[in-house]
């Protein structure tokens, strides 16, 4: 891990510094000796368009003004953190200490089960804050491992600053409580579909949580390596299964863009 020097942004000042979110945090970036350009935040881009570093994009600050997201930027941010591809950021166990949030890159959260066995729990692009959920808890630790899967910029942040700024901002509060809420509705989700046996039907209720009616493909953020993992099943188990959905004229396969061809026989599953 690439550790940065504390420093006090907030005492630098930013005059002349205009415009979206981006561009102040690549300042603040700067402050704290890491040189990223426009074209890097821009360039990390969801499926739905959006820059993915755009702060503006973290849930946490939708609604926000630009003006409030660049002062809670200069008041809050006292360390940067940088992890290369495949570097451990936190253990499952590991006491939150502080607000870490992801500006740039992609993780990857897994488990150690009772039984020894890797549980991989999920992929998440920045801009979002590792463990939301257990960072106000009685016991605040982290419940897996947290592994960069590409270079990583991660902020620091003081829990009871971050604290402070929900108790006297609606909107940040608000925002919060609702990412919590769909943090927790996720890993229900991923709890349900460990308890399936048929890895067809784990397939089926994956497929159809990614999608919807309207829009009827996603791209796999995992390897067919990384897919047969989640579901804790071998490669070829995982092919053999793909391949009949296919067969079947029910799902399409380009690579990893995945598209329902016949969303009731999904359902059926």
């Amino acid at each position: 891990m690439e550790k940065q020097s504390e420093s006090n942004s907030h005492e630098h000042g930013y005059d002349g510094v205009e415009g979206h979110s981006h561009d102040h945090l690549v300042q603040l970036l700067s402050l704290h000796n890491i040189n990223i350009d426009h074209t890097d935040l821009h360039g990390h881009v969801h499926s739905n368009g959006h820059a993915s570093n755009q702060i503006s994009y973290c849930p946490l600050f939708k609604g926000l003004t630009q003006s409030e997201h660049d002062q809670f930027l200069d008041r809050h941010v006292k360390e940067v953190l940088t992890y290369k591809k495949g570097e451990t950021i936190v253990m499952q166990g590991d006491p939150i200490s502080f607000v870490m949030l992801l500006i740039h890159g992609s993780i990857r959260t897994e488990m150690i089960t009772i039984e020894g066995n890797v549980l991989d729990i999920d992929i998440l692009d920045g801009v979002v804050p590792l463990a939301p959920s257990f960072i106000y808890g009685a016991n605040s630790i982290y419940p897996t491992d947290v592994i960069a899967v590409e270079h990583c910029i991660i902020l620091k942040i003081s829990k009871s600053a971050w604290l402070d700024e929900m108790a006297n901002n609606k909107q940040l509060f608000t925002n919060f409580l609702t990412l919590n809420a769909d943090l927790t509705l996720s890993l229900t989700n991923k709890l349900q579909m460990i308890s399936i046996k048929s890895l067809r039907k784990k397939l089926a209720t994956f497929f159809l949580e990614k999608t919807s009616m309207k829009q009827d493909s996603f791209m796999l953020k995992r390897s067919r390596t990384q897919l047969a993992e989640f579901f804790g099943v071998q490669r070829q188990s995982l092919a053999r299964s793909l391949k009949e959905l296919e067969d079947e004229e029910i799902i399409s396969l380009e690579g990893r863009e995945v598209k329902i061809l016949d969303r009731n026989k999904l359902i059926r599953e």
